[in-house]
């Protein structure tokens, strides 16, 4: 399928920003059954400096200077991106996930591209509560995507979506707490879970098509940035995982950026000279193109 995304971020700020320096994240990945066909980015007031680079993970980033005194900032993004369905993945023709586990121990047994995801991070990380959630997904000798699956749909079936229950900031143990949340803490539950298990798992950002219901037409800037997991393993590589939709994702989910948590794949962030306190404004837009 192929699709035009615009994903728009606007600040308004109390007082006039001096100066500021950006870095954003907004270019989608070409990855296998992902090919960015083009990419356009936008920064209002416009950049004295624009610095494109790939960051230690792999994602495109654009780092952006602005000296130019403003009380508003736009930062939008238009890309057209064509996206292939994915083969199935045999879950039962993997690894066990304790013996995973147990290679995981070797300098050998992958390199640090992989390795760096099964450890702990700021949003992930491993608890007691932890533990006692995760555990009845592992059973002893069960294949590592198998698990990974079955973690998925316990999320998916144990937690509620309520975007009024969270913010960027809640912690992991609030989640499991209070059992709900949007994408980006059902992704952060699931990681600290597989990381508990020394299972490499990285965070992915990203897009997913959304449907109206029957009978009406799309909203213009409905839809909204999306988060789910990818999980490793030696007969497959990386799996990904939506515990938000208990699903696979295949051609309508597209995806931006991986990192360890939220923290390492924040869309725009950055330090400002000036501006006091801040209002932002997010408008993403996913749609089908013919």
């Amino acid at each position: 399928m192929r699709y035009q995304v615009i994903h728009d971020t606007i600040y308004d700020y109390s007082t006039p920003v001096v100066q500021s320096r950006h870095v954003v994240r907004k270019s989608p990945r070409n990855i296998a059954g992902q090919t960015t066909e083009s990419h356009q980015l936008t920064i209002t007031p416009r950049p004295q400096i624009v610095d494109r680079h790939v960051d230690p993970f792999g994602n495109p980033i654009a780092f952006a200077e602005i000296d130019t005194e403003h009380r508003k900032l736009v930062v939008s993004a238009k890309s057209v991106i064509e996206t292939q369905r994915r083969e199935n993945v045999d879950l039962s023709g993997t690894v066990a996930w304790d013996q995973l586990r147990t290679g995981m121990g070797s300098a050998k047994a992958c390199d640090i591209d992989v390795v760096q995801y099964a450890v702990p991070s700021r949003h992930t990380p491993l608890t007691r509560d932890v533990l006692t959630y995760a555990e009845p997904s592992f059973v002893p000798g069960r294949p590592v995507m198998q698990a990974a699956w079955d973690l998925t749909s316990r999320i998916y079936r144990d937690f509620k979506f309520d975007p009024t229950a969270t913010d960027v900031s809640t912690p992991v143990q609030d989640v499991l707490v209070h059992r709900r949340g949007v994408c980006q803490d059902f992704s952060h539950v699931a990681l600290a879970c597989l990381r508990m298990m020394r299972i490499p798992a990285r965070y992915v950002s990203g897009y997913l098509l959304t449907r109206p219901p029957p009978g009406q037409a799309r909203l213009q800037g409905a839809d909204a940035s999306h988060a789910w997991v990818s999980v490793w393993a030696p007969e497959t590589g990386w799996v990904d995982f939506d515990p938000t939709n208990n699903q696979i994702p295949s051609e309508e989910h597209i995806a931006i950026a991986y990192g360890r948590d939220f923290d390492d794949i924040n869309p725009i962030s950055g330090i400002l000279l000036g501006g006091n306190e801040h209002t932002v404004r997010v408008s993403v837009d996913v749609m089908p193109l013919e």
